[in-house]
């Protein structure tokens, strides 16, 4: 399968030397778009890639699938054109609390027959959800995400401190940069009114951790998670990198486990 990338960050260089220079089977990254082609010249000869400026080009390349690794920017003024042409990976989920661009992206995967896949990113068990939530039988949905003080607020703290407590309609709207878990928590479950959220500020760690509390007619589930740090930059999760990666290893096998 061959990729085209969408961005030249931490995430997409985790993805060039995973895909590229592992020479992961099956999968290659031919194609990178980024907005200035001078300042990533090395990414041509380091990865054996072809850089673009253009979107138009770069989706006529010889690419199956775009991987957006970007930001929500990226996603608000290109994913739309992209699902003309191409199926999708997204990892900036925050844009689709943006519910006009989720209403035109669903438009237009119907329209042009195209996919948009949305990786986990960094927590896990939105199979487990999905499939509980098949009949609408799930009743709450709790997120309960900590992270460390000074990420998210300036306040100086001896103890930790919820800054955050309501539905993940506000929680996304009072903290864009940090509920991207809720976002991809509540399309995948009962949405951003009826989802909970709890975020709390805790001057005594460094690594987010989230936990997700399910209650339903199948039972109930606790799912917990500690991210660390991409090594290459600790503002990103390693986990959100690999979900990329997992799901387009999963793409191109014959046995499908889990869903």
């Amino acid at each position: 399968m061959n990729i085209g990338l969408i961005g030249a960050g931490a995430i997409a260089n985790f993805l060039l030397e995973e895909i590229n220079h592992n020479q992961l089977e099956g999968l290659r990254i031919k194609s990178v778009l980024v907005r200035d082609k001078e300042k990533y010249q090395l990414l041509e000869s380091k990865f054996d890639v072809k850089l673009y400026a253009d979107l138009e080009t770069f989706l006529d390349s010889e690419i199956d699938i775009v991987v957006e690794a970007a930001n929500i920017n990226a996603v608000k003024t290109l994913l739309p054109s992209v699902i003309k042409k191409k199926d999708a990976v997204l990892i900036s989920v925050g844009a689709l609390a943006d519910e006009a661009l989720l209403k035109e992206i669903t438009n237009l995967v119907t329209d042009y027959k195209h996919v948009v896949h949305l990786p986990s990113g960094a927590i896990g068990g939105l199979d487990l959800l999905q499939n509980a939530n098949t009949l609408g039988a799930v009743k709450s949905v709790t997120l309960t995400t900590r992270k460390p003080a000074s990420s998210l607020i300036e306040e100086e703290l001896d103890e930790e401190k919820v800054v955050f407590e309501g539905k993940a309609v506000d929680a996304i709207k009072e903290f864009p940069k940090n509920m991207n878990v809720s976002i991809i928590l509540s399309l995948v479950g009962l949405g951003i009114e009826k989802t909970t959220v709890c975020l709390v500020a805790d001057p005594h760690i460094n690594k987010n951790a989230h936990q997700v509390d399910i209650l339903g007619d199948f039972g109930e589930a606790t799912i917990s998670i500690t991210n660390n740090p991409l090594p290459e930059n600790p503002k990103t999760s390693y986990l959100a990198a690999m979900s990329i990666l997992g799901t387009l290893v999963r793409m191109r096998g014959r046995l499908i486990i889990g869903g």
